[in-house]
């Protein structure tokens, strides 16, 4: 692999959980250096089911290709080995709660004071200040709090309660945002050479990412817009787009059903609104004694946007996957699995294909970062400043 746009940039990672780590994790597949700080008891992800052969696969998903340091903050010395590797460092990314960072030392212009080009990102629930800041917040909390289940919920038919939720949106979103500030702060501090302060909060994310309801909220539509919904197979779901006009009549003609472009029920797009659910009930007739890829395969010919409902396991073993090398192998002390590799293709761009076990790079970093010698190392690990999975 050719080195990534980000080569030569170093990540000092103090985050955990979901939201830091996702974005260190795009850091790394552009190809910065992230070294990950980690305390002697390791990230919190790391013990996560599902574990294979010892490891904790959803910590490696969004940990590879990351250097782990476990270092224990408690003792003066790791405490000056961080604000040494800081120094050090063109990127510092942390998702502790306001106020943390600043009781450990390590806030943004604490370190600044000894590296005034770097580029501190914070991720919280609400930001770094106002009246919210200290809240607790997880991801799932913030998706309610932020009006997103509420407005799904009000696209449901026959539910009364917020659907349940195991898919932690607001973390990868505000990772998405918090990479992308980052690398924007960079090409700045190519051109002025000064660093940044960056604050994300998953509750800006989510409401970010709700334009219609945004706009909705301030000028209410008495008519519901049309709903994308799952169209009933023999053996599954497909769900179909007729956007415009032109997928409309594709899609009856796929269907084979014409007699639906001339119907006054459906022949414009003011009808079919008026009459939606209608059209979805004649989708659900058609598709009744077929299966899923039957469906697919029909709508796909005659050029219609349409999908099947797969499971994640499904897609991971597709072709449309494989083509597209989504899932290399990657593999930590002995077992082996598949990661996402970034969402994007670019040259040098891909997932580093090693997770590293708790702070296993602890005494390679220091040596070439910092200069320490073997000796010194070693003395660190005795006295409990620098920690390894044995």
């Amino acid at each position: 692999m050719s080195e990534g746009a980000l080569a030569g940039i170093r990540v000092l990672d103090f985050s955990a959980m979901i939201a830091g780590p996702y974005c260190a994790s795009l850091l790394a597949g552009a190809g910065a250096e992230v070294i990950k700080l980690e305390p002697p008891e390791g990230d919190y992800m790391r013990s996560r089911e599902p574990i294979k052969d010892g490891v904790g696969l959803y910590f490696a998903v969004i940990n590879a290709g990351k250097h782990s340091v476990a270092l224990d903050l408690k003792n003066p010395g790791a405490v000056a080995l961080v604000r040494e590797l800081a120094a050090k460092s063109d990127v510092v990314l942390e998702n502790f709660r306001p106020g943390v960072m600043q009781r450990l030392g390590f806030d943004a212009p604490a370190l600044r004071a000894a590296n005034p080009g770097l580029v501190y990102c914070s991720i919280s629930g609400y930001g770094q200040g106002g009246t919210h800041a200290a809240l607790p917040a997880y991801a799932p909390i913030v998706q309610a709090a932020s009006g997103y289940d509420l407005a799904n919920l009000g696209y449901q038919s026959g539910i009364e309660r917020p659907l349940n939720t195991g898919i932690f949106a607001a973390d990868y979103l505000t990772g998405v945002h918090a990479f992308g500030a980052i690398c924007a702060a960079l090409v700045r501090r190519a051109r002025t050479g000064r660093g940044d302060t960056i604050d994300c909060a998953l509750m800006d994310a989510m409401l970010g990412m709700l334009g219609y309801e945004v706009a909705e909220a301030q000028a209410p539509v008495m008519k519901q817009r049309p709903l994308y919904q799952a169209t009933r197979a023999m053996d599954g779901f497909v769900v179909l787009a007729p956007v415009t006009q032109a997928n409309f009549e594709a899609m009856a003609r796929a269907a084979g059903h014409a007699e639906w472009i001339g119907d006054a029920r459906f022949a414009s797009a003011q009808a079919r609104l008026a009459n939606w659910s209608a059209l979805m009930d004649e989708l659900d007739r058609w598709a009744a004694d077929k299966s899923a890829a039957q469906c697919e395969s029909a709508m796909a010919a005659g050029g219609v946007p349409c999908g099947r409902y797969r499971t994640v396991r499904e897609v991971m073993d597709s072709p449309y996957a494989a083509e597209r090398g989504l899932f290399p192998e990657a593999r930590a002390g002995m077992a082996s699995f598949r990661v996402p590799n970034p969402p994007y293709k670019m040259e040098g761009a891909g997932a580093r294909p090693r997770v590293p076990l708790l702070g296993e790079d602890g005494p390679a970093v220091l040596q070439r970062v910092l200069g320490r010698s073997p000796e010194e190392i070693a003395r660190l690990e005795r006295e409990g400043v620098l920690w390894r999975a044995k």
